[in-house]
């Protein structure tokens, strides 16, 4: 089991911060680094009549949603969004927000 985990944190290690944010991209003469949300998990474990001590099993997964652009200004660095990913937010929130906000006014009438 020891040597499972050993093997995630490796993997694990190489994920960090250059998953967040990628490589310089010069696109139409303009460079911008990309920045994604990443997550991730991971799992695992052995079997007690197992054979060998070391013998184990896990799984992982993950996913990364692009969320913007960082380009250079005359002002310095500014984020541009993804609209897509913005979108793909702001709809569910605004609607959890207005059913929040039909249910406290209806409180409120009580």
């Amino acid at each position: 089991m020891a040597y499972l985990v050993e093997t995630i944190g490796k993997l694990v290690t190489s994920l960090g911060i250059t998953a967040s944010y990628g490589e310089k991209v010069t696109i139409d003469g303009a460079e911008v680094v990309p920045v994604a949300l990443v997550w991730f998990g991971f799992g695992g474990g052995s079997d007690e009549g197992g054979e060998s001590r070391e013998a184990g099993a896990g799984g992982g997964g993950g996913a990364t949603i692009p969320i913007g652009v960082y380009t250079g200004g005359i002002n310095g660095p500014r984020f541009q969004p993804n609209l897509v990913a913005l979108m793909a937010v702001s709809i569910p929130l605004t609607l959890v927000a207005g059913k929040a906000l039909s249910h406290i006014i209806r409180a409120l009438k009580k």
